[in-house]
Parts: C-alpha cells; structure tokens; sequence
C-alpha cells in the first residue's frame, strides 16, 4: 500500500497562518477533551492524550489535511458501556484491535464504502448520542454521578433537577450551586455565540463559557467539584496486561472492536467529506485518512486512552481560523502537550459542572430535530428510520442501534427492488384487455409477474404496457418472452414493446427517478 502525496515543507507564510489557526482549534479542543473524557467515565488526561496523539501523529499522516482528530463525542456512549463492561484499564486492547481493524479497511481500500450509509440512519445514529449525552451530562452538571444505564439516566431527570434546585444537602458539594454554573457556562455559550463582537468572534463560545464558569467558582469560592490533572500525564498510560492479552481468543471482545471500528471510521469519513465542502485546497484521500486514524487508533489503545475520530467542530474551527496545512493540527497537539505538561494547576481549577454543561450543550446540538424536516420530502419511512434508529440506540445500544437502521435501510433498498406494481385492466364493453406494469421488475418480482401473466384467458388479445417501468432484469425478461410464446400456441395475441424493455434491461433508457413510495394503484 503506498500513497505518494508529499510531506513537503510548508511556506512561511503558510505555517504562520497555521501556527495562528492551531491557537484557535486547541482553544477549543482543550475542554471538549477533558469533559468527554468525563463523560466516558476516564480520567480528563486520557482525552487530552487522545488529542495530542491526534495532533501529532495522525495530523502528519492524515489524508484529510485540515481535519483535526481527537477524542469525540460521538464515541462517549460506546465507550462508557465499554468502561461498564470491562473497567478503565482493560478497554485498550479493544481500541487497539479497533485500530487494527481500521488499518486493515484501509489496505483492502475499502475507505470510501465506510460513507455508503443513509442519511436517515446517520441523524438517527447521531440523534441517540445526542441525546444518551445530554441525559448522562445532565447529571454531572449538577455534580450527581450518572445511572448505569440511558434509559436510567432519562428517567432520572425530574429527581435530579429538584435535587438541583434544594439550596443545602449534607454532601460537600453543592447540587444547587453546580446547577446555577451549569446554566451559567450554557448560557454563555448561547450568547457568545449570537452577539459576540466580530473581532472577538475567533475566541469559541465553548471556552468563553468555561472560562467565565470557574471565574465565578473561584471567585466566589462556591462548594463544587473541580476537574482532577496530575502534574504529570504519564499516570494515564496503562499498557496491555498478560490477562488483556488472553481476550482476544474471546470472539465478543473482537465483535465489539468491529462496532467500534466501524463507527469511528464512518464518523471519521463522514467528518472529512463536510470538511472537503468548507475550502478549496486538496481533496480527503479516504484510505489515506482511515489508515491514519487505524494507527492513531492503535497506540492509543496500547497506551490504554480513548480512541479518536475525526471531529467536524475543531476541524470547522481549523479552518475559519485559516488554517493551510496539515501543521495546523499538528500545532494544536504541540499546544496541548505544552499546556498540560507547564499549566496543570489551570485545569484543576476548572469546575466539572461547567464541562458537564459543554456536553449537554453538545449532545442538544447533535439531536438536531432539524434532520426530521430534511427527511421528510424524501417519504416517511426515511423518519421511520431516523426514528428508530434514534430509540434503539436509547433502549439498546449504538452497535445494536446503528445496525438496526442499517438493516431497515437495505430492507428498504430490497422493496424498492421489487416494488413491481401490476395493473390488469378489463373493458367490459370492447373487451380489450390491458397489463399495466410500473416501477422496477427483478427475479424478486416473478412471482407477481407470473401471478398477473397467468391471469390473461387463453385466445385473448393483451396490450403490454411499461410506460411507468424503471428497470427490468433479465430475469423478467426471460419470463415474459416464455408466456408470450406459450399465449399464442393458445391462439392469443399479446402485444408487447419489446425494443423498449431491452432497452430498460440493459439500461440505456434514461428513466425518472424512483417515487420513494410504491405506487398506490390496485395491484393484481
């Protein structure tokens, strides 16, 4: 396998424009890292890890050069049940049997299959994390520990806000307290966002918000927790143990690799292609970006810290800031590296509430309810899909979820296949006899063919009309050749376009697009 782009040196002038653009993105990296971290249920320093192993190494060999990588909050749910399942220090070797996987993917060049996934299923997919992230997140927004479970976590909403708006308890933190600089950090957040000057509109919303939130902690010394960093990050590594090893004769432990796999590399391609729409520079080489994040992937796993994809917010952020290069992302690893390695005692400062608040701000944004009104016009069963692949992945889990939708989408693809509708049609008064036959017509619809076809009386004239066929396969073709000749050693007659529908078997008639719905007329 071999890619021959260049890492050719960038011009000065491209890497001060870089070294500007990297300030931005590790601005607004820095809490997202820490607070999904929390929201996985590992220490902070395992995301900023994740981030600068992000930055640093699959910056330089990404074929996306203006994504940014790190850990995303899209991954929260997976790795939270993971964590639940198999405890912080023996989750590594499945992200590193993911990375495996991800690497192989690449090599077989299989990068640009990871995107052929409906649009229906990938809102779903998003929509329950979104949701799973801002249940479990509310929780910790009030300084409460999350329930086992989204379902528990859901439920549980209307005992933790009155739980938030009691002003004295007898725990050393304060919920009420927590609450107030969870709303403060989202309002901000909010209003930033809208009337933030424009020449303070680089500094993100999310950063502002955590900034102003443990201004006020400080401040005003109020009783909350505060983000736990050691001094040094080293204390996060934990390599794979002799009994981590011996997993990997457990088929579920590669089952569940697979699953994450599979969804960090769609969110990884997905991410790149909304990227590639955002500049006019060089275009995502999808193999090369897999086999990136497939490394990146592994030594995270080896090191025992979460997994990464690419993620759209810091790589939108890249490059609104003017990012030019791939030194861009390498700059904002370099920039997290050092402020965690000379600052530590700024992130202890840093109240958990306010990142707890980042991530319910963050899984509201990712429901986006939008995506039902762009299903819509495409037909219901797109919703149908969106919606329940959203449940599934609440009720389930993301594997289950997304390969729930998944399989309602072929599902979907195979109807449409043999969404053959016929029409027999009979004029009592001249007694002419019509088959009407429209939409698509594959081996899956011989049985309706057959069952319209053997209808026709012996001796009688037929007209065969397919002004409404899309398709036809050989198949069906075969079929309708074999009853004419068997109609007319009856002494019938039928009367058939045969030029037309050879042309629709071999595709050379341009047809109109397929109703998402089948057609509503009386099938035979």
């Amino acid at each position: 396998m071999a890619w021959p782009q260049s890492f050719s040196f960038p011009r000065v002038a491209d890497l001060k424009q870089d070294l500007l653009a990297s300030v931005v993105v590790v601005l607004v990296a820095l809490p997202l890292c820490m607070g999904i971290a929390v929201a996985s249920g590992v220490p902070p320093g395992e995301g900023i890890v994740t981030g600068i192993i992000g930055g640093l190494l699959v910056g330089l060999l990404a074929g996306c050069p203006l994504q940014v990588s790190g850990p995303a909050a899209g991954m929260t749910v997976v790795i939270w049940e993971l964590v639940q399942v198999h405890g912080p220090d023996h989750i590594g070797i499945i992200i590193l049997l993911a990375g495996v996987i991800q690497i192989l993917a690449a090599w077989l060049k299989v990068g640009h299959w990871f995107r052929a996934v409906s649009p229906a299923v990938i809102h779903g997919m998003l929509s329950g994390i979104g949701l799973l992230l801002l249940a479990s997140q509310f929780h910790v927004m009030i300084d409460d520990v999350p329930q086992s479970s989204g379902l528990a976590n859901l439920s549980t909403i209307p005992a933790a806000i009155w739980k938030s708006l009691l002003t004295s308890n007898d725990t050393a933190t304060s919920n009420h307290e927590a609450a107030w600089i969870g709303l403060l950090t989202i309002a901000t957040i909010v209003l930033w966002t809208k009337f933030a000057p424009t020449s303070l509109r680089l500094i993100p919303p999310m950063l502002v918000g955590v900034t102003v939130a443990t201004a006020v902690v400080a401040l005003h010394h109020l009783p909350v927790s505060h983000v736990s960093v050691r001094d040094n990050l080293l204390w996060v590594i934990s390599l794979p143990q002799a009994d981590d090893v011996t997993h990997l004769l457990d088929i579920s432990i590669w089952a569940k690799a697979l699953g994450l796999a599979f969804i960090a590399s769609v969110e990884t391609l997905l991410s790149a292609t909304a990227v590639d729409q955002l500049h006019t520079g060089p275009r995502t080489r999808y193999n090369r970006e897999l086999f990136a994040h497939g490394v990146g992937n592994s030594l995270c796993g080896l090191l025992g810290v979460l997994p990464m994809t690419g993620v759209i917010v810091r790589s939108a952020a890249n490059v609104q800031a003017g990012g030019r290069t791939r030194m861009a992302t390498v700059f904002h690893g370099l920039w997290l590296l050092l402020f965690v390695s000379l600052l530590p005692f700024v992130l202890r400062l840093i109240p958990t509430a306010s990142l707890g608040a980042v991530l319910v701000y963050t899984g509201y944004k990712l429901m986006n309810v939008q995506a039902i009104k762009e299903l819509k016009p495409h037909g219901l069963s797109e919703v149908a899909i969106y919606l329940m692949t959203m449940v599934a992945i609440v009720t389930t889990n993301l594997l289950i979820g997304v390969l729930l939708g998944l399989g309602l989408a072929v599902g979907k693809l195979l109807y449409r296949t043999q969404s053959l509708q016929t029409a027999y049609l009979h004029d009592p008064h001249s007694g002419k006899l019509t088959l009407e036959l429209s939409g698509v017509a594959t081996f899956l619809s011989l049985p309706r063919l057959a069952q319209a076809l053997e209808r026709t009386p012996p001796m009688a004239e037929i007209d065969v009309r397919v002004d409404e066929l899309w398709h036809i396969d050989h198949a069906c073709l075969n079929l309708l050749e074999s009853w004419e000749k068997l109609h007319a050693g009856t002494g019938g007659r039928a009367v058939i376009p045969w030029e037309r529908l050879r042309n629709l078997a071999d595709c050379k008639v341009t047809a109109t697009a397929l109703p998402d719905e089948p057609s509503q007329r009386t099938a035979a």
